[in-house]
């Protein structure tokens, strides 16, 4: 690698101020609080909004949202609307005859 052009790549402890979940590895960004870590060491501390241990998807609990009220403002531009199905296509008269093969 060239000296001095890449960032510190160093352990950095994470913690989920919405959980209280923190959790240590490796990782380029700048911070400048410290934490001691379970294991006695001091590491800088990153703090973040959600995590694994706060995201719906991951704890089970996502539910759909309307953010903005878009399915309402869907719903006054274009309506209720019925919905429409297309017709069935009819089978040609003489193609199940054609298909058949002819005994002979």
């Amino acid at each position: 690698m060239k000296a001095g052009i890449h960032p510190n790549y160093r352990p950095v402890v994470f913690l989920d101020t919405s959980s209280g979940f923190s959790f240590l590895t490796r990782s380029t960004v700048r911070t400048d609080e410290t934490v001691e870590w379970q294991d006695g060491n001091t590491y800088p501390l990153a703090r973040v909004e959600i995590s694994s241990a706060s995201h719906p998807f991951y704890t089970g609990k996502q539910i759909l949202v309307d953010s903005g009220g878009r399915v309402e403002r869907f719903r006054r531009r274009y309506g209720e609307q019925p919905v429409t199905r297309r017709p069935a296509k009819k089978a040609a008269k003489g193609a199940a005859a054609e298909s058949e093969p002819a005994e002979g």
